[in-house]
């Protein structure tokens, strides 16, 4: 797990992170949704691995990304939640 402080652009992102997933903290989105840039949390090339730090970061606003091409029967589901404070 690799957590960078600084905002990058997804064309930085992706460039940086070739065919791997990232999870963005404070994702910036463009009216299609689209995402432009966020601070990597982490990125692997295992998706398992960055889902497991979603769960453990528990970012308030986060998105993951897949910087590689999807093959054409991918199927992608997208979905949006709210962080809920863990129970004490």
């Amino acid at each position: 797990m690799h957590a960078m402080a600084d905002t990058l652009t997804f064309a930085e992102i992706a460039s940086r992170f070739t065919s791997e997933w990232v999870l963005l903290g404070d994702p910036e989105v463009g009216p299609g949704l689209e995402v432009n840039a966020g601070q990597v949390l982490c990125h692997s090339k295992d998706r398992d691995e960055v889902y497991r730090a979603a769960r453990t970061l528990r970012p308030k606003q986060a998105a993951i990304v897949y910087t590689g091409k999807l093959p054409d029967d991918a199927v992608v589901v997208l979905c949006a939640y709210r962080s809920i404070p863990p129970r004490a």
